[in-house]
């Protein structure tokens, strides 16, 4: 790893500090001898995953000078490399800037579709992110529920099953009022939230051209610090669709298909409540 580190950044390595793993990679904090330290992740046969979360990272940063994420200092087929970001304590002040710099990047140089142009990935499963300029609830459906709720399926009696479908078939009606595509991050729970310097930096996106109520959403699944203050400074910034606080059922129902495909049934109770919720 020293090596093929030195290599992709022209720098020697001085140390290597292992930090565990995470799915199919391991995790690491090297400091190189020009005083910077980085963060790796790490692994075979995840040239696809390390590609499209550095394409993901640097298609986020397009959306403007103030876009909280961090450079790609290095991928390749092994490794991904990223700047060492210190944690600090998420504080108020921090969550404000967090809701404007959130509403910045998803109403600034917005994309022409949804989707994206590289093979997407949440965690280690394949994302669908073909370019469609149709409307989103469409997109939505064929891209993001129905693929997960096939993988979900072996784990969920056939009612939830159905319950999804029927959101499916009626996301027109349920989706509120159009919205043009965002640059969203595709995967916004607390832990891919770094608080550091003052400010909220996000990390291992899923990013695509989405519905920016969807990133919102996943910040309200699992819990994230400050988060009404987040949703204030962001709705000051970029004022949201009317109800779109009954929508966010319909937005969490992608990630919690996840979860079932990933983790099983445990997340089964969960996603038949947010299933019944989207449907009022």
């Amino acid at each position: 790893m020293r090596a093929r580190l030195a290599d992709l950044l022209g720098a020697g390595v001085e140390r290597v500090r292992d930090l565990g793993s995470s799915h199919a990679w391991t995790l690491h904090r090297a400091s190189l001898d020009d005083g910077r330290e980085v963060f790796v992740k790490a692994a075979s046969g995840q040239a696809g995953v390390f590609a499209a979360e550095a394409a993901g990272l640097r298609w986020l940063g397009e959306a403007g000078p103030r876009t909280p994420v961090p450079d790609v200092l290095a991928a390749d087929d092994r490794m991904l490399v990223l700047p060492w970001l210190p944690s600090a304590p998420p504080s108020r002040e921090a969550a404000e800037r967090f809701g404007r710099e959130l509403a910045a990047l998803h109403t600034g140089n917005r994309p022409d579709a949804y989707g994206a142009p590289w093979d997407g990935f949440i965690a280690d499963l394949p994302l669908d992110n073909t370019l469609d300029g149709r409307d989103w609830p469409r997109w939505y459906a064929e891209r993001r529920l129905e693929p997960f709720l096939r993988l979900a399926a072996r784990h969920l009696p056939s009612g939830d099953v159905r319950l999804v479908e029927r959101v499916m078939a009626d996301a027109g009606e349920l989706a509120g009022p159009p919205e043009p595509p965002s640059r969203i991050h595709g995967d916004l729970w607390s832990g891919n939230v770094q608080w550091t310097g003052g400010r909220a930096i996000l990390i291992d996106p899923a990013a695509h051209g989405g519905h920016r109520e969807t990133d919102l959403a996943m910040m309200a699944l699992f819990g994230t610090p400050h988060l009404e203050t987040v949703l204030a400074s962001y709705d000051g910034a970029a004022p949201l669709a009317d109800g779109w606080r009954s929508r966010v059922p319909l937005h969490q129902l992608h990630p919690l298909l996840v979860h079932v495909a990933l983790f099983g049934a445990s997340y089964r109770a969960r996603l038949a409540d947010a299933a019944r919720a989207a449907l009022g």
